[in-house]
């Protein structure tokens, strides 16, 4: 029988159930982490993701800052954008912005025959703050980040590297991990923007 729950009660419910699957499972979250890990599992129903999720050191420090300076959240979908919750990011300043639809970066990736999330991170090179990735769709553009990285002295705050899907995922995840770039990523091939979305809000509503 389905209950009638207050939509207040809702959340809070689920992440007790979280909670206790976890114990039920012999799963101890890291404590640094555990508010990230478990908005995930609430955002997939995945229990997964208490395994998979990878944190360079010092990396959530490192975004908490920057949120709280004003800096960028650069997303590789409209998607990931609009699942970033705005409210408290305009308190600090902070703005959200995605490429993907920019003319510019749609004729630029046919003439150069590349994918428009590859060219769509290059405009973080245009902007004069810092930066902070999310990235839950397209490895293309985490290979992107990493070019920059290494070739134009690209130096963002973090990339939160959680793309989803077959085709050179794993492969750029665990390229991004040997980068020494500050990062937060799912091994293996799940992710997506969702996710991207939700790890940005998780450490956000810690602030």
């Amino acid at each position: 029988m389905i209950e009638n729950i207050k939509p207040e009660e809702i959340e809070k419910r689920s992440f007790e159930i979280i909670k206790s699957e976890l114990s039920e499972r012999g799963i101890s979250l890291d404590e640094r982490y555990a508010h990230i890990i478990s908005r995930c599992i609430h955002t997939s129903a995945d229990f997964d993701y208490s395994e998979s999720l990878y944190f360079s050191d010092g990396v959530v420090e490192r975004i908490e800052k920057a949120i709280q300076d004003g800096c960028v959240i650069i997303t590789d979908t409209k998607m990931a954008q609009a699942g970033i919750n705005k409210s408290k990011l305009d308190g600090f300043g902070t703005g959200t912005m995605c490429f993907i639809s920019a003319e510019d970066v749609a004729r630029d990736a046919k003439e150069r025959g590349l994918t428009r999330s590859y060219v769509a991170m290059e405009k973080a090179k245009l902007l004069e703050r810092p930066v902070i990735f999310a990235i839950g769709n397209a490895p293309t553009a985490l290979l992107s980040i990493m070019r920059m990285v290494e070739e134009d002295g690209l130096d963002p705050v973090a990339v939160i590297g959680v793309p989803v899907g077959f085709v050179n995922v794993v492969e750029s995840k665990e390229m991004l991990i040997s980068s020494g770039i500050p990062c937060i990523v799912n091994k293996g091939r799940k992710g997506g923007s969702n996710i991207a979305a939700c790890i940005v809000n998780a450490i956000q509503y810690k602030l």
